[in-house]
């Protein structure tokens, strides 16, 4: 099997609302944060109005799925409550699904609760940063549903996280052992379509974050698709001693590395350069 196969030519399928969704080559998911603490301060959106107009953009850009959240899950993020969360993500999502229904939408929560009301008001994916951790109903809730949902990788809380970096039998190897774990869990809880997310930058530090980019097709074995969330996190600006404003550059090789180790869908605040990232990428590929 030559590199053409094995990055854009992956014969995986998504049922999204219905939808039979093909990730023959990579795609994109625009982020859009509705917390007025995201550490990017480029991604809050403060209104609906703001909230369509930058969706509009991302889908204009070439975005196929827009990833909705309302709970800021940077390190040492503060307690957001179940309601608040709510009240913040459903209005955002109902005008979504009502002005783009040719939208993909995906609810970033970790909560049983915020997922399927999420999901009853338009969304198609459940996007879980904790794996199901924090809440135990998260898989039933998701298998119920019948939803795709991104698995992802993340010791403790929010809050925790950083003094959660010690790996004593390694950070790939527990990676693969955790995936495995759910994996099966959530086979058995009725969930169809899942893809993983190795959860750069949480409870990893730099260094790990590097050696987890460097060693991502290892996660390959599942035959799953790979969403990737590496978008102006602090392993692409602090390696040059600058801050996320100023991370797009280090944000595009990063992903361009992802591209090459076996990334299915990128998660980015910045679409129009992911998309072009994905073009040059393939025709080196292809070539």
């Amino acid at each position: 099997m030559n590199a053409k196969d094995t990055l854009f030519c992956k014969k995986t399928t998504l049922n999204c609302g219905g939808r039979l969704v093909l990730l023959q080559q990579p795609a994109v998911m625009g982020i859009l944060n509705l917390t007025p603490d995201s550490f990017y301060a480029g991604s809050r959106l403060s209104s609906t109005e703001e909230a369509l107009q930058k969706a509009g953009k991302m889908l204009a850009d070439g975005a196929t799925f827009l990833d909705v959240g309302g709970y800021s899950t940077r390190p040492n993020a503060p307690e957001v409550t179940e309601q608040e969360e709510l009240d913040r993500v459903l209005p955002i999502i109902q005008a979504l699904a009502k002005e783009f229904p040719e939208a993909l939408l995906s609810v970033d929560t970790f909560r049983a609760k915020v997922a399927e009301a999420a999901v009853q008001h338009g969304a198609h994916l459940i996007n879980d940063v904790s794996g199901g951790t924090l809440d135990e109903a998260m898989f039933e809730t998701a298998g119920r549903l019948g939803v795709p949902y991104i698995l992802m990788h993340m010791r403790g809380t929010p809050q925790t996280m950083t003094s959660l970096t010690e790996y004593g039998n390694g950070l790939v190897e527990e990676l693969v052992s955790f995936f495995a774990e759910r994996i099966t869990q959530l086979r058995g809880a009725g969930v169809k379509d899942i893809l993983l997310d190795p959860g750069f930058g949480f409870a990893k530090n730099v260094e790990q974050n590097y050696e987890l980019l460097r060693r991502l097709r290892e996660l390959q074995l599942f035959e799953l698709p790979l969403l990737i969330g590496l978008s102006r996190k602090s392993m692409t600006y602090k390696p040059l001693q600058v801050g996320p404003q100023e991370a797009l550059t280090g944000t595009i090789v990063a992903n361009t590395l992802a591209l090459l180790n076996g990334a299915d869908i990128l998660r980015v605040h910045d679409v129009k350069e992911a998309v072009h990232t994905i073009e040059i990428v393939k025709k080196t590929v292809t070539a």
